[in-house]
């Protein structure tokens, strides 16, 4: 029986590698799936912890920033401000994190059998998705008893959470093949993540910052997002910069596109070094 050989080329992603990457979609859904599972596991209030953990941040942030610093909110209710700040950010870091950590997370599967290693970042961002998507029951809830009424741009929540996923994902793409080689990332990453959720609009508008400096603070990705976020759910133009959402979605297309010609030229050394 002929015996097939995979050669991996560290050329930029071909037709032919993508299409290896759908034969291996069932491999993408069982081990998002697993994870899913693995995360939930012997815990007492299972999937509940995916609302519970946004519940004790949006505690957290109300009472530092609305009750002590009592930061302005444009009359709008500042629990909403913080969740709608909240929701998009842990989205893009939980993918991030998951997507950087997929590999030495997956080691021994990398080392023993052949797949396109691709596979394992993808399916990382699953468990992330399912967490967001358990965390809107609050976000409803909030929406329902501040009696905010809800317009057209709700619709558009779809856009922007497959553009935090792809933002995070291009960036966790590069730090894994770094990862993979250098462990420094695994020191560095948890502390550039918490920096992040402070330089970024989660706590507070985007529109409190005087606007010579909107134009400085729209030049960090995660702005756009947060604010398209909010303003989908909010439906106010004043909680969003339009000029930070074309920063986020060309900086999104050019991660995306660098983290997947990166991840893939160094994808053959991964089981030699992981």
């Amino acid at each position: 029986m002929h015996k097939e050989t995979r050669i991996i080329t560290a050329d930029a992603p071909t037709l032919v590698y993508w299409e290896d990457v759908w034969r291996h979609r069932d491999l993408i859904v069982f081990l998002a799936w697993r994870d899913i599972l693995v995360r939930y596991k012997q815990t007492v209030v299972g999937v509940a912890w995916a609302v519970l953990r946004p519940v004790a941040t949006l505690l957290v942030y109300t009472f530092v920033f609305g009750n002590i610093a009592q930061l302005p909110s444009n009359g709008l209710p500042y629990a909403l401000v913080v969740l709608t700040g909240l929701l998009p950010w842990q989205l893009f870091s939980f993918v991030l994190s998951a997507a950087s950590e997929s590999l030495i997370a997956n080691a021994p599967l990398v080392s023993k059998v052949y797949f396109p290693r691709i596979v394992i970042p993808i399916s990382a961002i699953g468990v992330c998705v399912f967490d967001y998507l358990i965390s809107f029951c609050l976000l409803f809830l909030l929406v329902a008893w501040f009696g905010v009424p809800l317009g057209w741009p709700i619709l558009l929540i779809p856009v922007v959470t497959v553009v935090a996923v792809l933002a995070g994902l291009g960036i966790g793409l590069l730090v894994a093949a770094f990862n993979a080689h250098y462990r420094d990332f695994r020191h560095v990453m948890p502390i550039v993540l918490q920096l992040g959720a402070f330089i970024s609009p989660v706590g507070y508008l985007t529109s409190l910052l005087p606007t010579k400096w909107q134009f400085v603070y729209a030049l960090n990705p995660v702005v756009g997002i947060v604010d398209a976020f909010r303003w989908c759910v909010l439906g106010t133009s004043d909680v969003i910069f339009p000029p930070s959402i074309l920063v986020t979605i060309v900086f999104t297309v050019v991660t995306l596109w660098y983290g997947l010609v990166v991840f893939h030229r160094m994808e053959s050394t991964f089981a030699d070094v992981i």
